[in-house]
């Protein structure tokens, strides 16, 4: 493990949030919303404390003023909490400032300007085209190539705890004449990573530009309607099927606490063009799983995987994002796309586990699922794990809630 070490006693244990770590969230103790930066067990109220910036960038409920201030702000911040939380001469002034994890609630830790969701993990995009193709036409002929994506609802996006409600929409079975107005019965999960835009970019921008604009990263699940997607999705892609909601785990961990875990993208059968071309390891090895919670039931790991089976990175899908001159602005965030490994307990969703519904998957539990049923909770769980420490995420959970009556002039 790193020498560096804390006098905050439970960050140099079994923690997600060691020193190495220190990520970013906004939190309410009561005193309304703060930004702090996890330790431990514990929370730091970042405007409490001399750290040697503009007051001004930390007097609000998001991040978002620190993320546009650009690469010297945060280095410079990164490296003083380092040292107000490693060296025992600040602890008496520093540790006031401190609340436990445990009494706060988790806000949104910044403002999301615009959310766009990509399809860059191979074994996902394979199995779903097999699925609804066949193997020999899995991929569409542009996979290869280019990171596709699309724009989703920045509205949608919600915060690590919040309850999701079972989407109405329209439906069409392959057997019905026309479709009907209904509840979502192949509600899914989808286990990604989101990259979060710090510095805005006008124009288009290098790869290498592109991993210097993003700030941090979070784990993400792009809950999705099958049966909803199924009849909107052609020609023009995910509609409804992707509003009702994307959850976030609460603390965004910067790219700087990530950076020794840095690996590079796989193997290609084809050449990207040259824009696409990556000179320095741009993904991260980053363990993943999911865990399936059945209302008043204990929790199955139902999958389990790594971020470096992306095809595509972050930096990547940025730059690919600019390439029509299209501004990126700060808080916009990018979804990877489903991280699917290529055995079928590390696939990232569950019309993948359950192959569609054809193969349902059985929990610890005894139950059986190929979609989700209202009251279960998902949780997502991410780290990298270096040598005696690790850089965790925190819990990304939502639990599924029935669908809201519908009102009289909807029937």
């Amino acid at each position: 493990m790193s020498e560096v070490r804390s006098w905050v006693e439970t960050a140099n244990g079994d923690t997600d949030f060691p020193i190495q770590n220190l990520p970013y969230g906004v939190f309410d103790a009561g005193q309304g919303a703060r930004m702090g930066v996890a330790i431990g067990d514990m929370i730091l109220d970042v405007a409490k404390v001399d750290h040697g910036l503009d007051a001004a960038l930390f007097g609000r409920p998001s991040w978002n003023a620190v993320m546009g201030a650009g690469q010297a702000v945060w280095g410079a911040l990164r490296s003083r909490l380092t040292e107000l939380l490693s060296d025992e001469a600040f602890r008496s002034k520093v540790e006031p400032h401190l609340v436990k994890q445990a009494g706060a609630k988790m806000l949104m830790p910044f403002d999301v300007a615009e959310y766009t969701d990509f399809y860059a993990g191979k074994n996902h995009a394979v199995n779903v085209g097999t699925m609804f193709r066949g193997a020999e036409n899995a991929l569409p002929p542009n996979w290869l190539s280019i990171p596709i994506g699309y724009n989703g609802r920045a509205s949608s996006v919600v915060v690590s705890g919040t309850d999701v409600v079972r989407p109405w929409g329209q439906l069409k079975g392959p057997n019905d004449e026309l479709p009907r107005f209904g509840t979502c019965a192949r509600f899914d999960l989808e286990l990604e990573m989101g990259a979060i835009v710090g510095t805005p970019s006008d124009g288009m921008v290098s790869v290498e530009e592109a991993d210097d604009m993003i700030f941090g990263y979070v784990l993400l699940n792009d809950w999705s309607a099958r049966d909803i997607q199924a009849w909107e999705y052609q020609p023009l892609g995910p509609f409804q099927a992707k509003a009702t909601a994307t959850s976030i785990s609460p603390w965004i961990v910067t790219k700087a606490a990530l950076a020794p875990f840095r690996t590079s993208t796989p193997e290609r059968e084809r050449p990207l063009l040259p824009y696409l071309q990556e000179k320095t390891p741009m993904l991260f090895d980053i363990d993943l799983e999911v865990g399936l919670k059945p209302e008043g039931q204990d929790e199955s790991i139902i999958a389990r995987t790594n971020y470096n089976e992306m095809y595509y990175s972050a930096a990547q899908q940025l730059c690919h994002h600019t390439t029509s001159g299209c501004s990126m602005r700060t808080g916009d965030l990018l979804g990877s796309g489903t991280i699917s490994g290529a055995t079928k307990d590390s696939r990232g969703s569950l019309l993948e586990l359950s192959w569609g519904g054809k193969e349902p998957l059985t929990l610890e539990t005894g139950e059986s699922r190929s979609f989700l049923e209202d009251g279960d909770t998902l949780t997502l769980r991410g780290a990298a794990k270096g040598d005696g420490y690790r850089i965790g995420f925190g819990d990304c959970t939502g639990t599924v809630l029935p669908a809201v009556d519908l009102p009289d002039w909807a029937k």
